[in-house]
């Protein structure tokens, strides 16, 4: 089973930074910074660290394990993080080099669940988690952050 780590990275204008995703024939679709968990990563924060690198050019400050979900395919830790800088355009991932891999473009979504309805944001089971905790007490009240 693929383990993957992503986060949901608060900016220092209280807004997440998610990824839209666009791929020749599929609609666009967003997805939380992150990837695969790596043989030589020593840790679960230690791959996100690294994901987070690549893929936005910053360091986060990692607050938390927020849920796993499994699937078939994949087991997903979701991690609530603060990122204070980022280079979108100083990204290293490899994926940005593949050929008809599409288009990754950086945007910041506010922390409200109406944000979260103007977007695709995949995994499904991820982004109806995540709904229902903005449309409840919020993020920031989730036990191991208060």
């Amino acid at each position: 089973m693929n383990e993957r780590v992503r986060a949901i990275l608060i900016t220092p204008a209280g807004t997440m930074l998610v990824i839209r995703r666009v791929r020749p024939g599929e609609p666009p679709y967003w997805v939380l910074p992150g990837g695969g968990v790596e043989p030589g990563d020593a840790s679960l924060e230690a791959a996100l660290t690294r994901e987070i690198w690549e893929e936005v050019a910053g360091v986060p400050e990692v607050a938390g394990l927020l849920t796993v979900l499994t699937s078939e395919r994949e087991r997903g830790y979701y991690y609530l993080a603060r990122i204070r800088q980022w280079s979108f355009a100083d990204r290293t991932g490899p994926e940005f080099s593949e050929p008809g891999s599409g288009s990754y473009e950086l945007q910041e979504l506010s922390l409200t669940a109406e944000a979260l309805d103007s977007v695709d944001l995949k995994p499904d089971d991820l982004a109806a988690w995540l709904r229902a905790i903005l449309a409840g007490d919020g993020l920031f009240a989730q036990p191991f952050l208060r």
